[in-house]
């Protein structure tokens, strides 16, 4: 089929369809372009025609559609998390290193300077708030280094988003946030509750929602075998001091609490209690 348009005011053609087509994929002719092929009664407008509207609609929706995504790229050392699986199990582990090194050297500290260890574990306000300390010591750690030690052995440093250490306003903040709503003082169900709820968060926006709120982010090196043997190594040691230290007077409170518990453990008693401890066999 034959076409002939009026472009600049001036007639021209004749121009095959195909070739009216290409110069509408092209760019070349708009749809407000008066044409005429054999058929029709006068001039009309190019895109009114319906041999050629379909063209200027499929046009269309290439000019509005968004360009392709990039491709992913894989992060460098030490780049932020978003690239690659996010590091929430390597910050799980380094948070409660953290705080059972802490909690195990609090206990021992009682201990070697004479404390009634008994006593203390019956003090419901020392045992609700143990933790709080720690929340005082690690902004400063986090401000001067961006690590605590749990994160130092496992490759990992909190930093804004704009590469800058946090100051120390800022990571006291990121503290009493992770304090309340990550782990919830380390109260039993309500901190698992807290770590649910946190990593429901995280895989929403990206981030745990103390980075979100505070503008932060957290860079991640490669593991280093040394430095997992390390963190497995020290983690099992004050796991082990924490149980040394506690766990005969928690096994005195479960004798009173649960009769039967005492006849268990006096037919298996654990290996880390003192001797003379409260589940000894009798003469």
């Amino acid at each position: 089929m034959e076409v002939w348009t009026i472009e600049d005011g001036e007639k021209r053609g004749p121009f095959h369809d195909f070739e009216i087509r290409r110069r509408i994929e092209n760019g070349e002719l708009k749809p407000d372009t008066p044409a005429w092929h054999e058929g029709i009664d006068e001039w009309t407008l190019l895109g009114e025609i319906p041999l050629f509207s379909r063209e200027f609609d499929l046009r269309h929706v290439d000019e509005v559609l968004p360009p392709p995504l990039p491709e992913p790229e894989v992060p460098a050392p030490g780049a932020p998390d978003g690239g690659g699986k996010p590091s929430y199990g390597r910050r799980f582990w380094a948070r409660w290193f953290d705080l059972v090194g802490f909690m195990a050297l609090l206990w021992f500290a009682l201990w070697f300077v004479g404390r009634d260890i008994r006593t203390v574990l019956n003090n419901p306000w020392f045992m609700l708030f143990q933790l709080v300390p720690w929340f005082m010591l690690e902004p400063w750690l986090i401000h001067r280094w961006g690590r605590t030690p749990g994160k130092w052995l496992l490759g990992i440093r909190v930093v804004n988003d704009d590469g800058s250490n946090l100051t120390l306003a800022q990571a006291s903040r990121r503290s009493i946030r992770v304090m309340f709503i990550g782990v919830g003082f380390g109260w039993g169900y309500i901190s698992l509750i807290c770590h649910g709820m946190s990593l429901f968060f995280a895989r929403r926006l990206g981030r745990p929602l103390w980075d979100q709120v505070g503008g932060h982010r957290v860079e991640t090196s490669p593991l280093r075998p040394l430095g997992v043997l390390a963190f497995v190594a020290i983690f099992w040691g004050m796991l082990t001091l924490y149980g040394a230290v506690v766990s005969p007077y928690v096994a005195e409170q479960l004798e009173k609490q649960f009769p039967k518990a005492k006849e268990y453990f006096e037919k298996n008693p654990p290996t880390h209690l003192p001797k003379g401890g409260p589940w000894k066999k009798k003469e």
